[in-house]
Order: structure tokens, then sequence, then C-alpha cells
């Protein structure tokens, strides 16, 4: 007999370890590790994975597995024991961690196709042709009443055959009307021999498929001969030429010609860091190394020409950029210089495309994926190098379960596979850095800009001193004076604002009353365009009052800066500026953000107005502008991260100006100038401001000193949560050392989100052997009360996002 090892798709405590199935005879030959099953668990069926084969089970009698999901496994053996790494270091279920390797698709509801792959026919047993007649898929069930299930497997194994899932709810295959030949080529040059000169499109037509043999879409067959649908409908009445309706992937790209590029010289900087690089791909060593590299020095040619080395090898990359749709200028370069063999994964996809970018990784038609956060477990088998780019973006941290980071499991994945990780940027986190100069990473510089272009000059507006000279507006006169010398000149501009919406709050001047959230303890902010007020954290949504809900006063004022009040003041001062304002609300729809960009690139506009997602990757040759409307945003929020954030992202706005030949200037306007963070962006002088905030976290024992674990509570009821807080914080102070150092339990900074009250525990600490088996204790304790009584316990192990 033979045991298979499933993990059961119910993520709770009892759950969460392998259950003994016994295969069936008949599915003996098919089962494998990785494959999704279909098992009976209780009273019901849910799927399972199979983790692995045993001869014998120490359970007497054992239920057998019902049917399997997949006929070839979709998750690979590396990826099945990085899910057993991900469970220890997240604390999260087995199943959570096997969920994240997948694509969306395959976590829907799904009914499963078997279809025969074209031109293989020939090779396809007498059954299993018989199942498809004149049709080119069969329902799964359809199938195993006709074939045995390991008939079909063999199919897959010889590439004739293969398995499809269609997402009942969520986007189907996409079908395309194919055209293909069904007599001999000798048979096509007869028949056009005989036809009468009149009939030319017929005769082109017969040409074309004696020389093409192989189904061509219809689409291009029209556009590419020139013809109508009536000569290719008269071959196919005669039984010349047969119709197929035919998958194709769908190809989120499928309508760009990208231009093929091919490696540039390299700088001698570049040059320096390259080799050491190459080296370790072509000694197969597993190396991190930290691309320390200004905004603008090259450091994409540096990634491309390593993944060349890679490909020439045979084996394959994955290259993490962050979220944003992927700045799809990044996206054209790898496509332009490896074309069909990327595979492109965001969240601006659909479900549909997704799975199509997916299964095309898992066929191995691709060798490189570049994508945002859940790229990273690509089911690639023979890794030769991962490329993180812009290392300290927050968005490479999933903030739910499980709660892992894209560069801890690269640094897992690359020690199993024996390959170099590299962590590019011009403002690398502190961790990072940090690990870099004790020799843990290898530290690589470029310390120039590409041609030698000098970095933009900065200048500093103290916002306080504008409002005592009477100027309210929220442009300082500087800024305004380079705006309009730049619209003469024809020059663009980009302005940044990290607030979206058109103000932050709406108050009432005499009583003090501000719009809140009725859900979360927040203020609401103002989207003019639609008139409402939005909750940026549950999505409540509320009409704008016009007099005090509470004093009935009909002084109500708007306080704060968002980019739709930053657009509409510039309509009033600069009527002459094409804007184009890029933030969440005009971005949501898909292909937006692309197009939006491609419009200043074509220079549709003089100014880029944005949040966030603006601040990097961009590089545009006309941008000789930068203004930063308010860089002490993110300077106040009760997070220690918050000057290097503040560092971070005015290093990378202003890396926006003067890439090329023109000269770049920037301006921040800020109302704290005196600020390190925000002098010594403005210097660009990062290893200045490593030294001064590490200084500071040495002092108040932050990271990269010490690590970090957060505990938040959260559940409707402010008693419960304050008492469960505080028994936790007891267990954790008991059981872990003294030189451990427990913060709290204390009111989250957003002390309520969704209804739910929320508390939170902080644990620094710098060897703690034991506080996983702590922690673990702890949800095993209040296990039942997070299944039937709506608590919440989330534990984050180093967090990024402490509000």
């Amino acid at each position: 007999m033979t045991v298979a090892k499933v993990i059961v798709d119910v993520p709770a405590k009892q759950t969460d370890r392998p259950f003994d199935y016994l295969i069936p005879e008949e599915l003996e030959e098919v089962i494998q590790p990785g494959m999704r099953v279909i098992v009976p668990f209780g009273p019901r069926k849910v799927q399972g994975f199979v983790e692995s084969l045993e001869e014998t089970s120490s359970f007497k009698s054992l239920k057998k597995i019902i049917e399997p999901m997949d006929l070839v496994p979709v998750l690979n053996k590396e990826l099945l024991s990085l899910a057993d790494w991900l469970s220890h270091s997240t604390l999260c279920y087995k199943i959570s961690a096997f969920q994240a390797m997948l694509p969306p698709a395959l976590k829907a509801k799904y009914e499963r196709k078997v279809k025969r792959v074209m031109g293989k026919e020939q090779d396809m047993a007498e059954g299993v042709a018989a199942l498809f007649r004149n049709m080119e898929e069969v329902v799964w069930e359809e199938a195993l009443k006709n074939v045995s299930l390991s008939a079909l497997q063999k199919e897959v194994k010889k590439g004739t055959i293969e398995v499809s899932y269609e997402v009942q709810s969520r986007g189907q295959k996409k079908k395309v009307k194919h055209i293909y030949p069904l007599v001999k080529r000798e048979d096509l040059t007869d028949y056009e021999e005989s036809l009468n000169k009149n009939a030319k499109k017929q005769k082109e037509l017969l040409v074309f498929f004696s020389e093409h043999p192989e189904p061509i879409e219809q689409k291009q067959l029209l556009t590419k001969l020139k013809i109508s649908t009536a000569a290719i409908k008269g071959l196919v009445e005669k039984g010349l030429l047969g119709e197929i309706d035919k998958e194709v992937y769908r190809d989120p790209y499928q309508e760009r010609e990208f231009e093929r590029t091919y490696a540039l010289p390299l700088t001698d900087d570049q040059a320096k860091v390259v080799a050491p690089i190459h080296q370790a791909v072509k000694e197969e060593r597993h190396e991190v190394f930290l691309l320390y590299g200004v905004t603008g020095s090259g450091k994409t040619e540096v990634y491309l020409q390593s993944i060349e080395k890679v490909l020439a090898k045979g084996e394959e990359a994955i290259v993490l950029v962050p979220e944003i749709a992927l700045t799809p200028q990044m996206v054209n370069r790898f496509k332009g210089r490896f074309g069909e063999l990327v595979a492109v994964l965001h969240s601006g996809l659909s479900v549909g495309e997704k799975y199509d970018e997916w299964r095309k990784i898992q066929r191995n038609e691709v060798k490189v994926v570049v994508g945002a956060r859940s790229a990273i477990f690509a089911p690639f088998t023979n890794l030769g190098i991962i490329i993180i780019d812009e290392e300290h973006e927050m968005t490479y941290k999933q903030e739910e379960n499980p709660r892992y980071h894209a560069k801890e499991v690269a640094i897992e994945r690359g020690k199993k596979h024996g390959c170099s990780i590299i962590l590019g940027s011009a403002t690398p986190s502190l961790e990072s850095f940090a690990r870099a100069q004790k020799g843990v990473y290898t530290l690589l510089s470029l310390p120039n800009r590409m041609n030698n272009q000098s970095l933009p000059n900065v200048e500093i507006i103290d916002m306080r001193e504008e409002l005592r000279t009477g100027n309210r507006s929220m442009f300082s006169e500087a800024l305004l004076d380079k705006l309009k010398d730049r619209l003469e000149k024809k020059e663009q501009t980009v302005l940044f604002l990290n607030k979206r919406g058109h103000s932050s709050f709406v108050m009432c001047r005499d009583c003090g009353y501000v719009v809140k959230c009725p859900n979360c303890d927040i203020s609401l902010t103002y989207h003019r365009f639609q008139n409402q007020m939005k909750c940026h954290y549950c999505g409540y949504e509320t009409y704008t009052p016009t007099t005090c809900p509470e004093c009935s006063s009909e002084h109500i004022r708007y306080f704060g800066t968002g980019t739709q009040k930053v657009e509409e003041e510039l309509a009033k001062i600069l009527p002459e500026a094409r804007v184009i304002r890029m933030d969440v609300d005009t971005t949501s729809r898909k292909g937006a953000h692309e197009k939006l960009l491609q419009k200043f690139q074509d220079g549709e506009a003089d100014i880029l107005l944005g949040t966030q997602m603006i601040a990097k990757g961009l590089d545009f040759p006309r941008i000789t502008l930068v203004g930063v409307l308010s860089a002490d945003t993110m300077l106040h929020l009760p997070d220690f991260r918050s000057s290097e954030k503040t560092f971070q992202l005015l290093t990378q706005v202003s890396g926006r100006a003067g890439r090329h030949k023109l000269q770049g200037e920037v301006i921040f306007q800020t109302y704290t100038p005196e600020h390190y963070s925000i002098e010594l962006a403005s210097e660009q002088d990062y290893d200045r401001f490593y030294e001064t905030e590490m200084m500071i976290r040495r002092q108040h024992a932050y990271p990269p000193y010490y690590f970090l674990t957060m505990i938040t509570i959260s559940h409707e009821e402010l008693m419960k949560v304050v008492g469960v807080s505080e028994k936790i914080t007891q267990i954790v102070r008991n059981r872990l050392s003294p030189q451990t150092v427990i913060l709290g339990p204390v009111a989250s900074p957003i002390a309520r989100i969704k209804n739910k009250y929320r508390y939170q525990c902080l644990i620094k600490y710098k060897q703690e052997p034991n506080l996983e088996e702590v922690l673990k204790s702890i949800l095993d304790h209040y296990q039942t009360e997070i299944s039937s009584n709506g608590l919440q316990i989330s534990i984050d192990v180093n967090p990024f996002i402490l509000m």
C-alpha cells in the first residue's frame, strides 16, 4: 500500500499537520508530492496538498483519496520544503503557506478540462484520441468515464494533452479561431492548380498553407493576406481547411511591440560591479550582493547583463520590482532585452492573465519572471539569480498571513538553489546596509550617475517663512517661478505629494467637530470630484455635510492638502499648464497607470502630479524640475522608521530630475527644514544619514541592533481586548529572557479599525531561542476564542508597519 501525507485546506491549529490517506490502487501511479487532491474530511470533501508519500502508516484504518485535482504537481519539491520554513518563520499554518505560492485562479471554484495539444495527435494513444473526436477539450468527469487516470497522466508526460482549470467565477480560458489545412500539401497544390484564374484569394490561401501547415489565428491570416472571411469559408466548406477554437494565453502585453535592445557597453563602475556577480554565477555560489548605486547610475543594465550570464547557462531568473503596476519602463526593458522569455506577474493583471503567466513558468516556456512580491514563489526548478530592485521598499513585506518578507524568502531560495541574490537600491534599508558593513552581504557600489551627469541641485524652502510673508498658497514663490520657467522652456515637471484626495479632514470652525469614520478611529478624507468623504482604512463613504452635525454652524472648512486640491490650484494659477494626476483614484482602472505615463512620455503634459507611485523608476529625459510639496508628511508618524522612509522617498523623488542631458533642479517645501533626514536627502548623502540614524537606533534599541516582533490583539469589545492584551504581555514577560525588552500593552496608534478595538505589545530582542515556541503557545491557548468569538491575534515578526 502507498500512503499520502496530506495537508488539508482547513486553517486551524488542530488540522495544521499532515493527515494520512490511502492511495487507491488505480491512483498509485498518479499521485505525486506537490499535487492538490480531493479528500474526505469528516462529513465533507476538501482540497488538500500531498506533502509526501510513505509505504506505511501508524493508523490502522485509513480513508481513501477521492481524486487528484492535478495531473502534474503544482508545487515542486523545493517549494514544498520552503513552505516548512515559511510556516516556522512567519508562524502561519502550512496550508496558508501553500496557498500564498499559487495564483488566485487555483484558489477559486474551478471546472477542470482535459485538452489536446495541437499537432501532437499522432502521438496520442488510441483510447485517449477517441475522447476528443472533433473536440479540442473534454470535461474532466467525462474523460474519466472513458479513460483511466494513469492513461491520461502518461499522455501529459508525452505532451499530447494537458489539464486546465476554468475558473467558473473568475475569468474563462481565452479562445481564438484558428485555421489549419485538413489535407496534405500535395492535395493543396493540386487543388490550387485546378482553380480558375478569378479565384485569386483562394489561390493565395492554398499557397500560404502549403508553405505553412501549422494552425494560424484567423485574424492574423486576414491581415496577412488582405482577404475576407468568405475566401476561407469557401475552402472550409470544400473540406480543404479546418476551423478550430484554440486556447491562447492572455498576454497583457500582446498589443505592444517591444523594441529589441542589446547589451550596452558598461562604464568602469558598472564593470567593477558586474565582475564579482558573474564570478558567483559561474561558480554557482550562493552570495547576497547589496548593489548600492545613486539614482540614475545604471543599476538596471547590471541586472540585465547578470541575467544574460545566467540564461547562457540554461538557468532561470526572478526579478522583483516594487508594485504600482510594476513601473512599465522596467517591463519594457526586460521584454526588450529578453522578449518572449519573460513572464510578468503583478496585481494589475486579471485572474486569467495571472494564471496564464504562471502556467508559462510552470511549463518552462519562460526563463525570466518580472513581478511584484508574490513572484518570489515562481515555480522555477533551476534558479540562477534573484534580483530585488529598490530593496528598501515596504511593499516587499506582506501585511496579512503569511507575513513574509520577499527578501528573506529570496535568500532562503538562494541557499537551496546555490544562486546569487542582488539587492539593489540608491537608499538601502538600514538593516541591509548594516549587514553589508559586517560582511554578511557583499557591498557593490555605483557612486556616479551614467554619463557622469551631476546630481540635481536641491533647494529647501521653509514654509513657515512663506506664511510670515503672507503667502498662504501651497506653492512657495520659488517653486511657482520655476514652474513658470519650465512652461516657457517646454520642459517637464514632477510634483510630488504623498496624500491623495482633496483635503485631509473636514472641521467645524465654531465647535471644532471633525468628521470621523464610524467604524475606525480616524478622520475621513474629503474627495472633491465625488463630493464624498472616504475612509482610507475600511472604505466607508458618506456625503460631505454642509452644516456641522454637532452645532449646526455653517462654518465647515477643509484642512490639509491632497492631490485633487493641488490639481485645482494649478488650474487657477497656471491655466495654460497641462497636468496629469496620478494617484489611487486615477489609476484604479486596468492599464490606466501605463497610459498616463505614456501620455507624459509623449509630451502631452507639462506637469506630472502624483503620490508615491511617481517617486521611483521613472526615467524621462525632459524632466528638469521636481517639486516636493510637503516633505514632512511622513516625518511625524508614530514609527521608528519615519525618518528613514522620509529620506528614502525624498532621495528617490529627487532622482527623477535631470537624468539625461538637461540639468535637474529639486525643491523641498517643508515646515521642519532643520530635520537631518530632509537636510541629508537634499545632499543625497546616504552615508551620513546612515551614521546619524544608526546612532539613534542604538540609543533606543531598534533594528538593526535589535529584532522586533509585534503582537496585535483586536475585538469588538474594548474590555475584552484590554484583558487579553494584559494576559499575553504577562505570559511573554514571564517566559522570555530578562534582556528582552517588552513594551505595552498599549492602544494602537489607530485604536479602532472596522469596528474592532486594537491593542499591541512590542517585543525587542537580540537572541531569543524559545520565542517561536512561546508565541505558538499563545496562539494555541486562544485558538477556540479566535475561531468562535471574533478575537483576532496577529503576530508580525520583523514588522514594517507599527500602526
